[in-house]
């Protein structure tokens, strides 16, 4: 009989929905030898928090995140706040002892970070950071390409992450609602919310930066804060694009904005190898494009592959081959990997640590846009 890990949630937005969609299917799809337990949520609002509970099967709601942090009914804290909040949680969560999940960025800034992965170290407490888009499987695929040398010498890595929703001058900013638009609670705008995902994943497959060059813009310089009613001043970024210098000798090339007329989510990579080259599309997340320059000549070009059999990555606890999985898989396989890594005492990636790389990339990149100067990751 499987084990209980009872979870203990603060935050029920977007990713509190996304988060507890994960514990509740895994059971259904993976055996584990422990299996999550929805046992408390907490947040501000009572009501709110007991619409969430009720939906989703938590058995409890608290008001008070320091409360449910030190319950002795919780083993792990997923944390799913405004940026804000993660590093006094974690911090805190880590010091009861805790297993922590916690929503990306990991913190405001690398300082804060540091501050979180040595507050869990010194407690050995397991953690991981929810980049999601690690675990669908055609990027999952991807890296099992690259690992095993298929791609040769690479040259270069492209991605970008385009959204449109804040093309409107009358949107305001701060609030339950648009708090990624208010830099006191983000931390910055598309650098830390969508290209912190560009960037985990292509350290992932490519591995780690070393400089950065970086261009930002805020195209709405004044909006309403909610809190105020007043307008103020735009801090977070609304554009950024950036190139750098990967450790393996590649180039890359990111750009992400959330003035993109027509694109909701359009994230994309492009890896570009010695003997391999490889192109993933989220609105085509089951996919991935390949040109193999060892196929045969009069029949080389880009094949797409259907990530679905059940030799590749998660899909044998799925459907039959053929039949597509979707975004909210990814976090049901998050869960998964967490939850057997937990139960033989091996860290679940990304870490705090390996997000914390994330973020000295993130600060680069800002302190790049900042002074028109190339900087150095990790002040390197």
């Amino acid at each position: 009989m499987a084990k209980p890990l009872r979870i203990g949630m603060i935050g029920y937005g977007f990713m509190g929905r996304a988060h507890s969609n994960g514990y509740n299917r895994v059971k259904d799809f993976f055996d584990l030898e422990y299996l999550p337990v929805l046992q408390a949520v907490a947040a501000r609002d009572a009501e709110k928090a007991q619409a969430f509970a009720d939906r989703w099967g938590y058995q409890r709601v608290e008001t008070d995140w320091r409360k449910l942090v030190a319950a002795d009914d919780i083993d792990a804290i997923d944390i799913c706040t405004p940026n804000n909040l993660h590093a006094e949680i974690a911090i805190e969560a880590a010091k009861h002892g805790k297993a922590i999940l916690c929503e990306k960025p990991l913190s405001m800034d690398t300082a804060e970070g540091e501050r979180m992965c040595a507050a869990v170290e010194a407690a050995g407490v397991p953690n991981t950071v929810w980049y999601n888009y690690r675990r669908i499987p055609a990027v999952t695929f991807a890296k099992h390409l690259i690992d095993s040398g298929r791609l040769g010498r690479v040259f270069h890595y492209r991605a970008n992450f385009l959204q449109d929703w804040t093309i409107n001058a009358d949107l305001p900013q701060g609030g339950a609602a648009l708090w990624r638009l208010d830099a006191k609670a983000a931390g910055s705008g598309v650098t830390g919310d969508l290209l912190a995902h560009c960037i985990d994943t292509a350290l992932w497959l490519n591995g780690s930066m070393t400089d950065v060059t970086a261009m930002t813009e805020t195209f709405v310089k004044e909006r309403v804060h909610q809190a105020t009613g007043k307008k103020e001043p735009v801090e977070i970024d609304d554009a950024c694009s950036f190139l750098c210098h990967f450790k393996n000798g590649s180039l890359g090339l990111f750009e992400s904005t959330r003035y993109a007329r027509g694109h909701k989510a359009l994230y994309t990579f492009e890896i570009n190898g010695e003997n391999m080259s490889l192109k993933w599309d989220l609105h085509d997340l089951h996919r991935l494009e390949i040109f193999d320059y060892s196929d045969e000549g009069p029949e080389r070009g880009w094949k797409s592959v259907h990530v679905t059999d059940g030799d590749h990555p998660y899909m044998a606890n799925w459907w039959v081959p053929g039949l597509a999985i979707g975004y909210e898989h990814s976090f049901v396989h998050q869960v998964a990997d967490f939850l057997a890594a937990y139960a033989k005492g091996e860290p679940c990636h990304p870490t705090f640590r390996d997000a914390l790389e994330t973020q000295q990339v993130c600060d680069a990149v800002l302190a790049s846009a900042k002074s028109h100067q190339w900087v150095p990751v990790g002040g390197s």
